[in-house]
């Protein structure tokens, strides 16, 4: 990692000494929007100032305001995991604080550290992922969904027309990448002429809102943001962009359906699927599953071409990124094929 590519507060806060609890070494993880310090027992998440159109943190109050809808929305599931709003502030002397008396430079969010070794990606690479794990993750999804928000003005985000905002823009933002080395002309023109067919069958999608199906969800619901460990964490949701929050159960259920099936758990999948619609009494969803899991595998494909090509990326990060955002596009073509 180069780290003089990064802004002068994130250098700063890679020293230990930075932190009022003890923290032996800082680690860095970098998305293609956030950047992530692991310090001691606590995460500080920072956003990018970054403005992709549907998502605009390109300036301080906005990623201030992003910031405390994440603590809002993400302590749903998680309330003992998200702590506080932190401030990185320039002092007198030049140097970067946390929670300083000086000028306000940063925002980011505060939260404990989750054990490692119980992410559910880990699970998924010790092959300790078991079905007794798919039944809690149920529990907590079927009760989530339950409680969340719906209503008149969420349910229009399920409308024929307001999916295929989200949908069709990511071939939009795709076209330039086609046969660059992860998106092939063939698999764009099948998986986007697919989404155009399904999304003129606009009943359906009556029927997923008249049903109460569309609710305030998670809006990015896969394996990376869920920790088994005590108990059920489901964290880091969509804060940053309503109509990617608002949107079909199916939707939110098929992103996870859809992640198992990318790590080669396919029965898992199934398994998920079949409880989830009998403990949410949701026999409707999968005739919207398949196409929920190709707009899935898609977004995750474009957001592997987005995070390879920032330039401040490590190389490695970027080839591992490529390689993924193949395997996804592979998945989203396989769905519509079936």
């Amino acid at each position: 990692m180069n780290l003089e590519s990064l802004p002068p507060f994130l250098q700063a806060l890679l020293h230990p000494a930075c932190y009022d609890h003890p923290v032996q070494k800082v680690g860095l993880v970098q998305t293609h929007i956030s950047s992530v310090l692991l310090a001691g027992a606590y995460v500080y998440k920072f956003k990018k100032p970054v403005n992709f159109g549907f998502l605009d943190f390109s300036d301080l109050d906005k990623r201030r305001y992003y910031c405390e809808q994440e603590l809002v929305l993400n302590r749903r599931l998680c309330p003992d995991i998200y702590l506080e709003l932190v401030t990185v502030t320039r002092e007198a002397d030049g140097t970067f604080a946390l929670g300083g008396q000086g000028q306000v430079v940063e925002y980011g969010v505060k939260m404990v550290r989750m054990p490692k070794e119980r992410m559910m990606p880990r699970l998924i690479e010790r092959g300790e992922l078991a079905a007794s794990h798919i039944d809690a993750l149920v529990e907590v999804l079927s009760h989530f969904y339950q409680r969340a928000e719906g209503g008149a003005d969420i349910a229009a985000f399920g409308t024929a027309t307001a999916v295929a905002v989200n949908v069709l823009e990511n071939f939009d933002q795709t076209r330039e990448f086609i046969d660059q080395g992860a998106l092939t002309r063939g698999q764009y023109d099948r998986i986007s002429q697919y989404a155009h067919n399904f999304l003129a069958r606009e009943a359906l999608f009556e029927e997923r809102r008249a049903g109460a199906f569309i609710r305030d969800c998670h809006g990015d619901l896969y394996s990376a943001n869920i920790c088994l460990a005590d108990k059920v964490y489901i964290f880091d949701c969509i804060e940053f962009n309503q109509r990617f929050r608002y949107c079909d159960v199916a939707s939110d259920v098929a992103f996870l359906a859809m992640d198992l099936d990318f790590h080669g758990l396919e029965q898992l999948s199934k398994y998920f699927i079949g409880q989830f619609c009998r403990r949410s009494d949701d026999p409707g969803l999968p005739a919207v599953l398949d196409f929920y899991k190709s707009y899935r595998a898609y977004v995750r494909g474009k957001i592997g071409l987005f995070t390879a090509g920032d330039p401040k990326i490590d190389p490695r990060v970027r080839e591992v990124s490529l390689q993924q955002a193949a395997r996804y596009f592979q998945l989203a073509d396989r769905y519509v094929s079936l």
